[in-house]
């Protein structure tokens, strides 16, 4: 249907009086005949425009013409803009500047551009000057039924089970026109071109006129038909009128509409009594639907003859078959025939359509599965004896005397008479068992500390055997659980460790008893000797515990101590045991410096020449040995000790033992071969670095500091003794007990104590150097010139030290 736009014009009162020719139209309401001569306001004047869609032209095709009162007093010069001219769509519409007749150059689509926009203006054409306000309107393009009804999908797909219900399918038709809503152009119909097969029959059930469903009424039957294939119609109401079609194709899924049957009317089978976990039988069904769904699949029911639940039936995913398994064993006396029933049914219920009517609900004789007899033939064989207690458990104390009868168990067997017996399981060989009875004695004393006992548990296993055949056997268990003794003594878990010397003053004792509690832990710890010595020197805390510290309470030296401990249980067992500790210097680290290798390097003429001086040892053993203490008397007791001893002697009595060098009981010799240094420190002096001379007083690294500076002679020869006189030690109190009878006053003049604990330049005190272990009679000059050989044995080893940068 067209649209006209028809434009009025605009009139404004004007105040000034002028030689108009239109009357008022208040006077005319007066009715009276005065004309009164007003002057309007300038006005458009445009006649009808329409702009129908896709106009055939001819082209250019006025539309309209446009007039303006100026027209009148002014040479004008039309002009027009907006959609159409200057916007898009750009050269459809223009004017006549002079006449103002306004032209369509094409056709216009309606669906692109439904509303135009127009602005007209009116200016002098000599000027350019604009002589009235811009004309504007919207101008609406007349539809023309150009477009098609269109589906939103050339095919439609549905799938649609067999046992679909009768009404709406789930399935939506929509259709969408392009041309001006409201009008014929773009109402819309539907309707089914053709269907194919015809039965059941399908319609269209309009929603809006757009939106359409299909339904249907009767059943699908999936053996007669899967596809359906339907031509669907969608048509406008314009003139002419159009339309497009859309397939629709509804594919039809099975469903159960037929139930499974036995492929046989009765089945055989046979088991063992007391046999479990074994199939017995495969039971087949047949079924019309399609293989793999729930339509087809069978669920196997045992209907009667399973009342105690020994058998079961399951379904095999792949051959659909009925698998029947016994699950509990039974004990049958005679071989017997059970009878079972079983019935079988789809996993999908049942769906029954009648002269193309589905029936709701299905009657009870169609509902029925169907059902199957099997006869189950149990064939009795020889029972196992059985004892009454699979498991009996009895109570003893370790090491209890052999001969006591632990257990007699009770064996019952309903097949047979003679039953003997024997033992399965006695891993320590603790057991005695009666062949007849069964009786179970101890032939050993148990140990609960054993290799064999866990967690305080021995187990014996026994079988009983029958004479059937083949003969059957039964088990029982035995299991003793084990009382404990105090019959083990504690013991150390470790029995050496490494004490830091640089860091630490305590080692970790820690102590195990094999016995349980209360026979073992917590322990007492205590030193194993009640020497004062040793309690100088160690001390344990805690005293009790399942572990202590050893502490050093003084600053031992560099070595290897042996520590006796007592170690008591709770129960008052006493243990003695050694503690080895290794005391050493670690530096930074963890581990022993003294403990790592060292190497070097001598040339080998020095190493020939140092073997020869080792032949000097035994020479300086004599020297040694023959020493004279007093008035030139032999001291004939040596007690050689491989374990270095810490001896203190910075203690302050009653003044000094030796009055002078020469005095009869001084087992010491003031050294005068060689002067004190400047700082009053220790010197060496015949025995070098002995064991007894080592004092808490001087500080080792000050002596071996002091030792360095002396001459090559001395260096060489201290170097080898050295490690001579840390083998052995005098006996201190043989000797003096040699000597205590002959103490007189003079022996004894005053004497202020000395400080020998501190280190510094103490000139004043006597050195401690100056006293050794020897004879008043030993003359030690030699030491200043053993002879060229040894000079130049001295000087060719320096040599060699000195190239390989070694210093001793």
């Amino acid at each position: 249907m067209g649209r006209t736009i028809f434009l009025l014009l605009f009139l404004l009162p004007w105040s000034e009086t002028s030689r108009g020719k239109l009357m008022s139209q208040e006077a005319k309401k007066e009715g009276t005949s005065e004309r009164v001569l007003v002057r309007s306001k300038r006005r458009w004047v445009l006649t009808t425009i329409e702009l129908e869609e896709e106009s055939v032209g001819p082209f250019p095709l006025k539309i309209t013409e446009l007039f303006n009162d100026q027209q009148d007093e002014h040479s004008v010069r039309f002009s027009i803009s907006g959609h159409g001219v200057t916007k898009d769509p750009k050269g459809v519409l223009g004017i006549d500047e002079r006449t103002g007749e306004v032209f369509m150059y094409k056709p216009i689509d309606r669906e692109r551009y439904p509303i135009f926009h127009v602005e007209f203006n009116v200016r002098d054409a000599k000027t350019n000057q604009t002589l009235d306000k811009t004309l504007s309107f919207d101008v609406a393009i007349q539809d023309k039924n150009d477009n098609p009804p269109v589906f939103n999908h050339k095919v439609f797909s549905v799938q649609v089970p067999e046992k679909q219900n009768e009404g709406e399918l789930p399935l939506t038709l929509q259709a969408s026109d392009k041309d001006e809503d409201g009008n014929d152009n773009s109402r819309i119909s539907m309707r089914i071109v053709s269907q194919v097969p015809a039965l059941p029959q399908i319609s269209l059930k309009s929603i809006d006129g757009k939106i359409t469903k299909l339904v249907f009424t009767g059943c699908f039957d999936y053996d007669k038909a899967r596809t359906y294939t339907m031509i669907v119609e969608a048509r406008d109401h314009g003139t002419p009128s159009l339309s497009s079609t859309a397939t629709v194709i509804i594919s039809i899924t099975d469903s159960n509409t037929h139930a499974p049957v036995f492929t046989a009317p009765k089945y055989d089978a046979q088991v063992i009594e007391l046999e479990t976990n074994k199939e017995l039988l495969r039971i087949p069904v047949r079924d019309q639907d399609t293989p793999n769904t729930l339509a087809s699949r069978a669920m196997f029911t045992i209907l009667k003859g399973n009342e105690e639940g020994n058998y079961k039936i399951e379904t095999d995913p792949v051959t659909n078959e009925g698998v029947l398994t016994v699950i509990k064993a039974k004990d049958y006396e005679i071989t017997t025939i059970v009878e079972l029933e079983i019935g079988v049914e789809n996993e999908e219920p049942l769906f029954v359509c009648i002269d193309g009517k589905p029936v709701k609900p299905i009657p009870e004789t169609l509902k029925k599965p169907s059902t199957v007899k099997v006869a189950v033939k149990v064939i009795d064989v020889n029972d196992p004896p059985v004892f009454q207690n699979k498991i009996q458990k009895v109570y003893r104390i370790e090491e209890e005397d052999p001969g006591e009868v632990l257990y007699t168990p009770i064996v019952t067997d309903e097949d047979s008479v003679n039953i003997r017996y024997e033992l399965a399981e006695d891993p320590a060989k603790w057991m005695s068992l009666d062949p007849k009875t069964c009786k179970v004695t101890l032939a050993k004393k148990m140990d609960r500390e054993s290799p064999y006992v866990h967690n305080s548990t021995y187990t014996v296993v026994m079988h009983a055997i029958d004479d059937g055949e083949p003969p059957a056997t039964g088990t029982g268990t035995l299991v003793v659980l084990l009382g404990d003794m105090n019959d083990n003594t504690p013991h150390l878990s470790l029995n050496s460790s490494v004490m830091c010397g640089n860091k630490a003053d305590r080692v970790r004792v820690k102590a195990e008893d094999a016995d349980a509690f209360p026979y073992s832990g917590p322990f007492t710890f205590t030193l194993g000797k009640e020497d004062q010595e040793l309690k100088r020197l160690w001390k344990l805390d805690p005293s009790s515990g399942y572990e202590t510290s050893l502490i050093s309470l003084t600053s031992l030296p560099y070595g290897t101590y042996s520590v006796p401990l007592k170690i008591t249980d709770q129960q008052g067992v006493l243990a003695h045991s050694i503690f080895q500790v290794l005391v050493c210097d670690c530096g930074k680290g963890d581990v022993c410096q003294d403990l790592l290798p060292r190497t070097s390097s001598l040339h080998g003429a020095a190493i020939g020449i140092l073997l020869g001086a080792l032949l000097l040892v035994p020479l300086l053993l004599c020297f040694c040995f023959f020493c004279k203490c007093g008035e030139k008397k032999k001291i004939n007791h040596f007690f050689f000790d491989g374990i270095q001893t810490l001896m203190a002697y910075n203690d302050e009595g009653g003044g000094s033992l030796c009055k002078s060098p020469t005095s009869s009981i001084c087992p010491f010799k003031t050294e005068q071969q060689r002067p004190t240094n400047h700082s009053g420190s220790l010197k060496t002096g015949t025995f070098g670095e002995s064991s007894e001379f080592r004092d808490s007083t001087v500080p080792r690294n000050s002596y071996r500091t002091q030792s360095r500076t002396r001459s090559s002679r001395y260096n060489t020869y201290d170097t080898v003794w050295s490690g001579l006189s840390r083998s052995f030690s005098f006996n201190m109190e043989d000797l003096l007990r040699m000597k205590i009878s002959k103490l007189s006053k003079e022996d004894f003049p005053e004497y202020q104590p000395h400080d020998y604990s501190s280190e510094g330049a103490n000139i004043d005190t006597m050195s401690l150097d100056k006293l050794s272990i020897c004879s008043n009679g030993d003359d030690l000059d030699f030491q200043e010139n053993l002879g060229p050989k040894f000079s130049a044995l001295e000087e060719i080893c320096q040599q060699a030290l000195k190239e390989k940068n070694i210093k001793l």
